[in-house]
């Protein structure tokens, strides 16, 4: 049995990818997934929970379908402490699929870049790559004053589901960013000193193992206070990804290069060298080829870490900043102990999706070892 048959027939990464390119999607098409703007709070609407459905008028008992109320928050009860929630069933706003909505553009793209004055000065601004489309249309929502909070709402009044569908482009992108910059540089740092050895080869070694026994939370709680508060979250996304990347490449040099002193001694590597090609070609043609495997592997179950990392920083108040949506900053109302306890729903939801992803992520990695792994071919 093959490789692909091997992993086809295993029914966990099936689930795993499929888990995995659905959240992708909803990230990548979040302004048409979220019913309502991340950023806009409704006025005496703060900290809602997920809003009921009802079927019937409450006031005629006609059947109208699934529909919801426009709900406040009222007069806190002096008793109970409870804040009572004021119900306006005069207007019921039916609940139903690609409704319109707040306007957005559709597959606008922006991206922090280098800009540089007339001075010589250098800065980063948010540069608008493609414009996109202006749309209003919304995978599902309500038509009316009535608000459907499918999560709830936070303590300023916005919709959670739409801050978590938002906050998904953010600690998802770390990921698949991250380790696309981390695993280059350490196959080519592997590879070249894997190939070449001698003092080369000692001194990136030495710099590697210097990498690997630094305390990486500390460096990037460090090195993330520093940065200037003016920033906008792109460039500190962007920020924190280099930073996560330059001290994440260290341990991926160090197998490329042990497997590149392995293979370098085949034959067909000294048959490379016999007729006349150059080390670049070697070690780019017959070398690197030879671990693709293996970085996929490796990539699949080192990027859950970047997301970790991005969700640890976030949390401390040291990556994504409000009003900016992310999984890591939405888990920061975890530190008041009211929150946890009379709104779980807004710990529940940005928790279950980070542990769902990182499962899955490492669930497939671990399903591309068990059938990519040579030594555990079965014929």
């Amino acid at each position: 049995m093959n490789e692909w048959a091997r992993l086809k027939a295993n029914p966990l990464a099936w689930i795993s990818t499929l888990v995995l390119v659905s959240l992708y999607l909803i990230a990548f098409f979040a302004d048409f997934v979220a019913p309502y703007s991340p950023y806009d709070g409704l006025k005496n609407g703060g900290l809602l929970p997920p809003t009921q459905i009802y079927w019937r008028n409450q006031q005629t008992g006609e059947w109208l379908g699934a529909h919801v109320y426009p709900t406040v928050q009222g007069a806190i009860d002096l008793q109970t402490g409870d804040r009572n929630l004021i119900v306006d069933y005069s207007q019921p706003s039916p609940i139903g699929f690609l409704v319109q909505g707040f306007e957005y553009r559709f597959l606008q793209l922006r991206l922090p870049l280098p800009q540089t004055d007339v001075q010589g000065n250098t800065t980063w601004q948010d540069v608008e790559i493609f414009a996109g489309f202006p749309s209003r249309l919304h995978l599902l929502g309500s038509t009316g004053e009535g608000r459907w909070h499918l999560l709830g709402t936070d303590d300023q009044g916005r919709d959670q589901f739409s801050r978590l569908v938002y906050g998904a482009r953010y600690s998802l992108s770390i990921g698949i960013v991250g380790t696309a910059i981390s695993f280059v540089i350490g196959a080519i740092v592997g590879g070249i000193s894997g190939y070449v050895g001698g003092w080369l080869d000692a001194v990136l070694m030495r710099l590697v193992e210097v990498l690997m026994s630094t305390p990486t939370i500390y460096l990037l709680v460090s090195l993330s206070a520093i940065l200037p508060p003016e920033i906008s979250n792109a460039q500190r996304f962007m920020l924190i990804v280099a930073i996560i990347s330059l001290i994440s490449w260290a341990g991926l040099a160090r197998v490329v290069r042990g497997q590149v002193l392995s293979i370098k001694a085949q034959d067909f590597v000294t048959a490379a060298k016999a007729m006349g090609a150059s080390s670049w070609h070697i070690i780019w043609r017959h070398i690197l080829p030879q671990t693709t495997s293996y970085m996929i592997i490796a990539a699949t179950l080192s990027i859950p870490g970047f997301i970790l990392a991005e969700s640890a920083l976030s949390l401390v108040g040291l990556g994504i900043q409000p009003p900016d949506p992310s999984w890591g900053n939405m888990l920061s109302m975890a530190t008041n102990a009211s929150i946890i306890v009379l709104q779980p729903w807004l710990i529940v939801a940005p928790a279950t999706l980070i542990i769902l992803t990182v499962l899955s992520f490492n669930i497939l990695g671990d399903s591309l070892r068990d059938a990519f792994d040579p030594r555990d071919h079965k014929q």
